[in-house]
Protein backbone atom coordinates (compact mmCIF):
# COMPACT_ATOMS: atom_id res chain seq x y z
CA UNK A 1 0.00 0.00 0.00
CA UNK A 2 1.32 3.45 -0.93
CA UNK A 3 0.57 6.80 0.68
CA UNK A 4 -0.02 9.43 -2.02
CA UNK A 5 1.53 12.78 -1.10
CA UNK A 6 0.91 15.74 -3.41
CA UNK A 7 2.60 19.09 -2.92
CA UNK A 8 1.16 22.18 -4.61
CA UNK A 9 3.70 24.98 -5.05
CA UNK A 10 4.27 28.15 -7.04
CA UNK A 11 8.05 28.47 -7.00
CA UNK A 12 8.32 30.60 -3.86
CA UNK A 13 10.90 30.20 -1.04
CA UNK A 14 8.18 28.89 1.33
CA UNK A 15 7.23 26.31 -1.26
CA UNK A 16 10.87 25.21 -1.57
CA UNK A 17 11.08 24.77 2.23
CA UNK A 18 7.91 22.66 2.21
CA UNK A 19 9.19 20.40 -0.58
CA UNK A 20 12.44 19.95 1.33
CA UNK A 21 10.59 19.14 4.59
CA UNK A 22 8.27 16.60 2.96
CA UNK A 23 11.20 14.96 1.17
CA UNK A 24 13.08 14.69 4.48
CA UNK A 25 10.06 13.02 6.14
CA UNK A 26 9.03 10.58 3.43
CA UNK A 27 9.51 6.84 3.69
CA UNK A 28 9.27 3.97 1.19
CA UNK A 29 5.47 3.96 1.71
CA UNK A 30 5.20 7.55 0.40
CA UNK A 31 4.76 8.43 -3.28
CA UNK A 32 5.40 12.17 -3.68
CA UNK A 33 4.17 14.28 -6.59
CA UNK A 34 4.97 17.98 -6.89
CA UNK A 35 2.72 20.32 -8.87
CA UNK A 36 3.99 23.79 -9.72
CA UNK A 37 0.86 25.84 -10.31
CA UNK A 38 2.87 28.29 -12.43
CA UNK A 39 3.30 25.57 -15.06
CA UNK A 40 0.78 24.09 -17.43
CA UNK A 41 -0.45 20.61 -16.67
CA UNK A 42 -2.74 18.69 -14.39
CA UNK A 43 -1.68 20.54 -11.23
CA UNK A 44 -4.19 23.38 -11.51
CA UNK A 45 -7.11 21.00 -12.08
CA UNK A 46 -6.02 18.84 -9.13
CA UNK A 47 -5.66 21.92 -6.91
CA UNK A 48 -9.22 22.98 -7.76
CA UNK A 49 -10.48 19.44 -7.14
CA UNK A 50 -8.97 19.42 -3.63
CA UNK A 51 -9.97 23.01 -2.84
CA UNK A 52 -6.41 24.30 -2.60
CA UNK A 53 -6.58 28.05 -2.06
CA UNK A 54 -2.97 28.85 -1.14
CA UNK A 55 0.51 27.51 -1.63
CA UNK A 56 2.35 25.64 -0.43
CA UNK A 57 -0.28 22.99 0.26
CA UNK A 58 0.30 19.31 1.02
CA UNK A 59 -2.40 16.74 0.23
CA UNK A 60 -2.13 13.26 1.74
CA UNK A 61 -4.30 10.50 0.25
CA UNK A 62 -6.70 13.05 -1.24
CA UNK A 63 -7.09 15.19 1.90
CA UNK A 64 -5.46 18.56 2.54
CA UNK A 65 -3.13 18.10 5.53
CA UNK A 66 -4.42 19.88 8.62
CA UNK A 67 -1.27 22.00 8.83
CA UNK A 68 -2.06 23.41 5.40
CA UNK A 69 -5.59 24.48 6.35
CA UNK A 70 -4.94 26.77 9.30
CA UNK A 71 -1.27 27.12 10.17
CA UNK A 72 2.24 26.92 8.76
CA UNK A 73 3.32 23.49 7.60
CA UNK A 74 5.05 21.66 10.44
CA UNK A 75 6.87 18.33 10.68
CA UNK A 76 4.77 17.05 13.59
CA UNK A 77 1.50 17.66 11.73
CA UNK A 78 2.81 16.01 8.57
CA UNK A 79 3.94 13.01 10.63
CA UNK A 80 0.47 12.88 12.22
CA UNK A 81 -0.92 12.66 8.65
CA UNK A 82 1.25 9.59 8.17
CA UNK A 83 4.17 10.94 6.17
CA UNK A 84 7.30 8.99 7.02
CA UNK A 85 5.40 6.23 8.81
CA UNK A 86 5.57 2.78 7.18
CA UNK A 87 2.19 1.29 6.37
Amino acid sequence: MIRQVEIFIAGCPLCDETVKLVNELTCPSCDVAIYNLNEEGEGVAKAKQYGVTSVPTVVVNGQIAECCERSPIAADTLKAAGIGQPL
